[in-house]
């Protein structure tokens, strides 16, 4: 199980459960976005339509695998929304997770995704005593790779049109990191 203290504090970010009261407006400002939608598994929505998502997926606790956290990342300082980044608890015997993530493009370039992923990376090693944690991208989604490769996480396989995905076919990159390696990057 899984019950962390929100918000959780990086150097300059708060990431805490998303709200349908509080975020769906700044969210919509990028989920609404074809560009941002290109490589994740949703179509643009607007306001409406995140509200109604984050009613039905919102928790803040994980009890038992299958389950996922959804949290906002907020500006340390200013408290403005930025993005959003998913914890998913894939498997009790094996230990693993997954990470996710989507950020509003005017917000790209400073380092947020990797700096809010790698609390996920604690989150789940640490808080989850999980041992492996994957991050699953489109191939075609570079800065995604990147953002993967910053964190330490080693490309594992390369699925050469593995999914259908929005009307044509895809290939995904996945990528992985053991809760050893991970002690061993954030000790150094």
């Amino acid at each position: 199980m899984l019950a962390p203290d929100f918000p959780l504090r990086t150097e300059r970010l708060l990431l805490r459960p998303v709200d349908a009261e509080t975020d769906p407006d700044a969210m919509a400002a990028y989920q609404s976005r074809a560009d941002v939608c290109r490589y994740v598994p949703y179509e643009p929505r607007g306001r409406d339509r995140i509200a109604e998502v984050i009613r039905e997926q919102r928790r803040t606790a994980l009890t038992e695998a299958g389950q996922h956290l959804w949290l906002a990342v907020l500006l340390g300082d200013t408290g403005r929304l930025i993005g959003d980044v998913l914890l998913f608890w894939r498997s009790e015997q094996h230990r693993s997770g997954e990470i996710g993530y989507a950020f509003n493009p005017d917000d790209h370039g400073h380092g947020y995704a990797t700096e809010a992923a790698a609390a996920l990376l604690d989150l789940g090693f640490d808080g989850l005593g999980l041992h492996r944690i994957i991050g699953c991208i489109d191939a075609r989604n570079e800065a995604s790779a990147q953002v993967l490769r910053r964190l330490g996480m080693r490309q594992e396989a390369h699925l050469v049109q593995n999914e259908w995905f929005k009307g044509e076919w895809s290939d995904e990159i996945d990528f992985a990191i053991l809760a050893d390696e991970w002690r061993a990057l954030r000790q150094r």
